[in-house]
């Protein structure tokens, strides 16, 4: 057994054991029943599966030949090897997120904004990035639209992919635009390069990696996003074993350096919680 498998042993036999000395409930059986999700789970298969849309850059991206890269799926790979066990990326969607925890994968990492409605459904580990709302135009129009209000305009055509949190915000807050949804994450900017489209809400951090890309887009209020938000990875309700290590392992990669280092390297500073 390797020096990182056991420690992780040994971590979770102190979850384990914490949880049991909190609950009051005994066991009639000679035979407990196997845990069928979480970090037990994940041990004894030997495989981590990580649920990831593969269309959020700088956190999450899968090449049409099906590589992956990205800041969380660096972690993911730093989690497996401290877990000690082979990493399974799953592609889901933004839309899929939720259900997909349900039997196909046991955390989805990848830009996930943490929110209360999807933690009525789900369990977030502790945060690791603050973000926020915040608008991408072209440059040449980046004079017309400096505010929220000057967005949510009529005539003004607002891109959108579908089913996640920036969908969310244009249905709340813009009025007046014309949303315009568009299903393809990894393209969706060239919509505003092209001239279909004239802003798109999404999240601060994105905003920074597309316009380093991007020469002919521009972020607006990105020191002053319209919303406060956090990022943090999303288990299935059950998992509170596996959510635990996870809580502990970003602690341990926000000290260590993992974590400054691929912070700097994706978006181009050490953005934490």
């Amino acid at each position: 057994m390797t020096a990182i498998r056991l420690a992780t042993m040994t971590v979770l036999v102190a979850i384990l054991a914490f949880t049991g000395g909190c609950d009051s409930t005994t066991t009639t059986s000679s035979t407990a029943t196997q845990p069928t999700v979480g970090l037990p789970q994940i041990l004894r298969s030997g495989t981590v599966r990580v649920c990831s849309t593969g269309d959020y850059r700088p956190f999450s991206y899968r090449d049409p030949q099906g590589s992956w890269s990205g800041l969380d799926i660096e972690m993911a790979h730093d989690m497996a090897t401290r877990l000690g066990v082979r990493l399974e990326l799953v592609q889901t969607t933004w839309a899929n997120l939720i259900n997909d925890l349900d039997g196909k994968c046991d955390v989805a990492m990848g830009g996930i904004s943490i929110t209360l409605n999807r933690a009525k459904q789900a369990i977030f580990s502790a945060p690791y990035l603050r973000d926020g709302k915040a608008a991408i135009v072209r440059c040449a129009d980046a004079s017309k639209f400096q505010t929220l209000d000057d967005i949510d305009r009529q005539g003004v055509r607002v891109v959108v992919n579908p089913g996640g949190t920036n969908a969310d915000f244009d249905k709340e807050h813009l009025l007046n635009a014309q949303i315009v949804t568009y299903p393809d994450n990894n393209t969706i900017f060239e919509q505003l390069a092209g001239n279909s489209a004239d802003a798109m809400i999404t999240d601060a951090s994105e905003i920074r990696w597309e316009t380093n890309q991007n020469p002919q887009l521009c972020g607006q209020s990105l020191d002053h996003p319209f919303t406060f938000e956090q990022k943090g990875y999303l288990f299935p309700r059950p998992a509170t074993t596996l959510q635990q290590w996870i809580n502990q392992w970003l602690n341990i990669t926000q000290h260590d350096g993992t974590y400054e280092a691929l912070s700097r390297k994706y978006l181009g500073a050490v953005i934490g919680p």
